[in-house]
């Protein structure tokens, strides 16, 4: 079963930027499209991106379009998020897992995942 360790969240200033990383074990990595969702206070999990086996296929939800970069190590069986230009809309705790869909797919009934990485975003 996959277990994944997120981590690098943290509290930064509006237009400020963090990297997460989330550390896969308990299948092989390189064998998954994986995503980053997030969840904010009192909302549903929001599909983030998406990055394909070899990590040349991303995709980004239109709200972090042209901020966010998603990449991924194999080696390191690690995957990670930049996250730039932050804006407090982005306060979410942040999980990693496995690819089930986009911006439709509700996550919180598919899959595991880790304890997450808080984001805060503010002045």
């Amino acid at each position: 079963q996959a277990q994944f360790v997120e981590s690098g969240g943290g509290l930064v200033q509006p237009g400020g930027s963090l990297r997460v990383s989330c550390e896969v074990s308990g299948i092989t990595f390189r064998d998954y499209h994986m995503s980053w969702v997030r969840q904010a206070p009192g909302k549903r999990l929001e599909w983030v991106s998406d990055i394909n086996t070899g990590g040349t296929e991303t995709r980004y939800a239109d709200s972090v379009k042209g901020r966010f970069t998603i990449s991924r190590d194999n080696a390191k069986n690690t995957l990670y998020l930049q996250m730039n230009d932050l804006k407090p809309e982005d306060t979410a705790v942040y999980y990693c897992s496995k690819f089930f869909g986009r911006a439709e797919t509700d996550y919180t009934t598919l899959g595991t995942r880790g304890q997450g990485t808080q984001v805060t975003v503010s002045s």
